[in-house]
């Protein structure tokens, strides 16, 4: 099975995100995405830190062995940090998806209204379940 943790939100393109005790967002893809792209083997950047995004846009694209894709921002503001680790070592992503493969550390400008648009717990494994079928 997948690991789904209960406190962080999610969107049904597969990112997760977690309030910080600072009150930015931290977002990752989850261990479902990581599972399904197999052995990621390359993260480029498509914004910078210190950019503005918007809610369901790319911020970074993801190749592995079996394909390429986007990964995109759950909320809107600016990107304070981008995990530049990921860059000499992409398959953190696989290892730790939840933890030293994150992705990036949002400053949110909306995020009362977005985080309520995000996914539960219980409704992104409700998706993934559907998926599988």
């Amino acid at each position: 099975m997948y690991k789904v943790p209960k406190n962080l939100r999610y969107t049904k393109t597969h990112e997760w995100a977690r309030i910080t005790e600072e009150g930015y967002v931290l977002i990752g893809i989850t261990d479902y995405a990581q599972k399904e792209l197999l052995d990621v083997v390359h993260i480029e950047f498509t914004v910078e830190e210190g950019s503005e995004v918007v809610a369901g846009e790319p911020i970074a694209d993801i190749d592995s062995m079996k394909t390429t894709d986007s990964i995109f921002s759950p909320i809107s503001g600016v990107v304070k940090k981008l995990n530049r680790q990921l860059e000499e070592e992409p398959d953190l992503v696989n290892k730790d998806p939840y933890g030293k493969g994150w992705i990036a550390l949002i400053k949110p400008v909306l995020l009362d209204e977005e985080w309520e648009k995000l996914l539960t717990p219980e409704e992104y494994e409700k998706l993934i379940k559907l998926k599988k079928r």
